[in-house]
């Protein structure tokens, strides 16, 4: 998939159309755009990460924590370059299709995903592929 990004005027239209809540946000769910399409994380958007990301091709979250835009991987290495954006039925929440360079989550996992719940209580479903503390060396986490 190649992502071919809108023109100004379609962008403006597109972000206008989504219905951010009363923080100015919106749920931000990112999934691998080949198989087997793993969700790879939750994360939140503002209007100017959510057009830094349609202008650019590489998703820009928002950090609710530090109160900024997170660039997905300006820290890391751990990219994701947007193939398709789809907004919900309700326009309250996006989809990102995307190539994940690396792994997704903080913890050094492809995907946040990874706690499955069972009879006896949650049970990790992957391991680490690589050490967080190699990831994030001399920053702070960057879960936002």
């Amino acid at each position: 998939m190649n992502y071919v990004p809108p023109d100004d005027r379609t962008c403006q239209t597109l972000l206008d159309a989504v219905k951010f809540d009363r923080d100015g946000l919106i749920a931000a769910i990112a999934q691998s755009a080949s198989a087997p399409h793993d969700v790879l994380m939750l994360a939140w958007m503002n209007r100017a990460a959510l057009e830094e990301t349609l202008a650019t091709g590489q998703v820009c979250y928002y950090s609710r924590s530090r109160k900024s835009l997170w660039r997905k991987g300006e820290q890391s290495g751990q990219r994701q370059k947007l193939c398709a954006a789809r907004l919900d039925c309700d326009g309250d929440a996006v989809l990102l299709l995307v190539e994940q360079t690396g792994v997704a989550c903080h913890t050094g996992r492809r995907s946040c995903f990874y706690h499955e719940v069972t009879p006896t209580g949650y049970v990790d479903t992957t391991q680490p592929e690589t050490d967080p503390s190699v990831l994030y060396a001399g920053t702070a986490s960057p879960q936002g």
